[in-house]
């Protein structure tokens, strides 16, 4: 890529290659295979300061930027978006502390967050309230100075791991438009009164999807993130820069497909030569690197728009709607390339396959991110 600077370019390499050397495609497969989070490779990840990319120097962190955070994510996700997703979720939704957390919150989250003892987790889903996330049913009411929170949240991604708080959507205050009256607690998954099931999910087998129970736990009024009432304003904002994190994901997974396909097709021979050497095959490969070009392209374009500061709504959603598309429509592809190989854990290309069917739901489907991007061209570009 051209267009990158030596320094992203360097960087970029830096988190490729430590997958390789310090996690590994092994390690990824182990831990979807036994569905056990990856603790290790996280604390590798923290080990190397990344955890902080995006947290301000001042609060301890290495103040980066998101386009160098969409690289990261590229990279971590090479040999599968689910092990990068144990490390992009606790990154981006730390940022609503950073930008929305008073300095008692910060002091008391950022750090341990930092050192690798805390990790945060986003809790919008629930039965009645998916793509609908303002229908949030989880209700939490102040008696005296503590909230008092009773609900169930579903699709929890990480929220059943050690040290995770969750950033949740709650409703404190009936509202007469359907986005008021909705806000924003952190709420530690060990408090009592929480239990948490781990949902047996097609994908993110090592995170873990978790549903999760709220039966009257209590929390300290500080719990509240930022002002009663803001709540859908702090998600529309973490929406946007969850949406780049994940579509540097399932790009990084997708060229990973696309290159695991092509050595394949190399060296696998029938009929006396490489199947390479077929057209039908060499043609499947040329569209799908050509997609994935597309895809990368797109969330570099939204992780840049990002960077400048303003909303990017419309970037997020195209980014994010093409490159969940590709890392399914690519190592579906890649699976037909291999053949029967191309379905055994061994092969990894159904992992990719698997992670490429759950990309186009979680994170906002590919129809919410359509009608995202068809709204913003109502009113014109």
């Amino acid at each position: 890529m051209d267009f990158l600077t030596p320094e992203q370019e360097m960087w970029r390499e830096t988190v490729f290659r430590f997958m390789d050397e310090e996690v590994g495609r092994d390690y990824v497969r182990e831990k979807d295979r036994n569905r056990e989070y990856p603790y290790e490779g996280y604390r590798k990840v923290v080990s190397q300061g990344w955890i902080g990319l995006l947290v301000p120097e001042e609060q301890g962190g290495q103040g980066g930027d998101i386009f160098s955070y969409a690289l990261m994510c590229e990279g971590l996700a090479r040999y599968g978006p689910d092990f990068a997703t144990a490390l992009m979720v606790p990154m981006f939704t730390a940022q609503n502390i950073v930008r929305h957390g008073s300095a008692e919150q910060a002091a008391h989250y950022i750090e341990p967050f930092l050192a690798g003892e805390m990790r945060f987790v986003i809790s919008l889903s629930e039965p009645q309230a998916g793509s609908d996330a303002a229908n949030a049913r989880t209700r939490a009411r102040r008696d005296g100075d503590e909230w008092v929170v009773n609900g169930q949240k579903l699709w929890n991604s990480g929220g059943g791991a050690k040290g995770a708080v969750l950033c949740a959507l709650v409703r404190t205050e009936a509202g007469s438009e359907r986005h008021d009256g909705l806000s924003v607690l952190l709420i530690p998954n060990d408090a009592a009164g929480v239990t948490v099931h781990k949902i047996e999910a097609l994908a993110r087998r090592a995170t873990g999807s978790n549903t999760i129970f709220f039966d009257d736990v209590r929390l300290p009024g500080h719990a509240l993130l930022g002002a009663e009432g803001q709540g859908w304003q702090i998600m529309t904002e973490h929406l946007e820069l969850e949406r780049i994190s994940i579509a540097a994901g399932y790009v990084g997974c997708a060229q990973q497909a696309v290159d695991d396909a092509c050595d394949y097709a190399r060296t696998r021979e029938q009929f006396g030569q490489p199947i390479f050497d077929f057209q039908v095959i060499r043609h499947m490969l040329a569209d799908m690197q050509t997609r994935v070009d597309a895809a990368r392209l797109l969330t570099y374009r939204a992780a840049a728009a990002a960077n400048g500061g303003g909303p990017c709504p419309k970037e997020a959603a195209m980014a994010k709607l093409f490159a969940s598309e590709t890392l399914q429509e690519v190592s579906r592809q890649g699976v037909q390339i291999m053949g029967g190989v191309g379905t055994t854990p061994e092969a990894d290309m159904e992992r990719y396959f698997r992670e490429g069917m759950q990309a186009t739901i979680g994170g906002g489907t590919s129809q919410i991110q359509r009608t995202i991007i068809a709204k913003h061209m109502r009113h014109g570009r």
